[in-house]
């Protein structure tokens, strides 16, 4: 431990210490991917040993870099993207780069101040979710050519670069289940689809997929993506009649309040009601039933959103769209539709 009056050490004391160069010293800090392994763990050990901190001012000056990205998420009250932002930043960090994470609440007003907020403190790079933002903000980012990656949805606007996947078709997928299963009076409970375009898109997709079956329009009700909101919402859709016999959830989250709220009415799952989310956050699998619901490979998403976002800011080219597989995870929350 240095005294308050003794030099901090610098980046030549850690270069004396691992016995290597100033610059490989350098390159461990801000491109640990460009360094073999045993020299690189040579030299953060003795960055450890000695306690030396890089100056961030003069490495953002140096590089012309802060080392840092933004990424602005609608919530973090959501297992969904609480996982989203551990595999992103675990991706980044792996590359000597740092997250700073904002909020919008789902609101485009909310979310440009807050890419604005970013940008002014020197993020290099943002993440966004799907691609709802104000034309403004597009071009405001347009302008400072800062490399942008839309996430969450796929295909994207031409002119934008996304990795995610097709909502409306994913959740085809469930309704597809279901319609299999013999349901024909199927519901929706959707997330609030203003400002939306995943929630939209979730919407469309399930009215098309009852179209193609030859089924009529669903009852539908849009909620907060909260579950004191879902119990209440699936009061109100089991006042239709005649009652639906299968609930779509636009999210996991929805889906939890639906089957938390058909439990405390008597309404036995899957025999008379079925209910199916999306995302498969860890909590589906635990449930008694266990939810079935559309699995997003998370990790795998925002692992490719960090490397599109470290490919362009190494001025490569970035594919306009990157899509991932949504898979059906067939539980117990779903079963053959009740006679009658």
């Amino acid at each position: 431990m240095h005294s308050k009056d003794a030099a901090l050490p610098n980046i030549e004391d850690v270069a004396a210490a691992a016995g290597v160069s100033t610059a490989t010293v350098s390159r461990v800090i801000n491109r640990p991917g460009s360094v073999r392994e045993p020299l690189r763990q040579r030299v953060t050990a003795a960055i450890a040993r000695l306690g030396y901190v890089p100056h961030a001012g003069a490495r953002a000056l140096k590089l012309q870099r802060s080392g840092t990205v933004g990424a602005i998420f609608p919530t973090v009250d959501n297992a969904m993207f609480a996982a989203a932002i551990d595999a992103l930043q675990q991706r980044l960090a792996a590359q000597g780069m740092q997250l700073l994470i904002a909020t919008c609440g789902y609101d485009p007003e909310v979310e440009a101040r807050q890419a604005v907020n970013l940008v002014t403190r020197g993020v290099d790079a943002l993440t966004l979710c799907g691609t709802a933002q104000r034309p403004e903000l597009l071009q405001f980012l347009r302008q400072r050519e800062l490399p942008v990656v839309h996430s969450m949805t796929c295909p994207v606007p031409a002119g934008l670069v996304g990795v995610g996947f097709d909502n409306a078709r994913a959740i085809g997928l469930a309704v597809r289940h279901l319609v299999e299963l013999g349901h024909r009076r199927i519901a929706m409970l959707a997330g609030i689809a203003r400002h939306n375009d995943r929630a939209t898109a979730r919407v469309a997709g399930v009215r098309r997929a009852l179209r193609r079956a030859a089924l009529a329009a669903p009852p539908l009700i849009e909620c907060a993506y909260d579950i004191a909101a879902a119990r209440a919402a699936l009061r109100e859709l089991l006042a239709a009649r005649p009652r639906p016999t299968a609930v779509v959830c636009g999210n996991d989250v929805i889906a939890v309040g639906a089957l938390l709220e058909a439990q405390a009415l008597g309404i036995a799952v899957p025999e008379e009601l079925s209910i199916t989310g999306f995302d498969d956050i860890e909590l589906a699998r635990h449930l008694r039933p266990a939810l079935t619901t559309l699995q997003v490979p998370t990790q795998t998403l925002w692992h490719l959103v960090a490397d599109r976002l470290v490919a362009g800011l190494a001025g490569q080219a970035m594919p306009a769209a990157t899509a991932v597989e949504v898979a059906l995870r067939v539980r117990a929350s779903t079963g053959p539709a009740p006679r009658g």
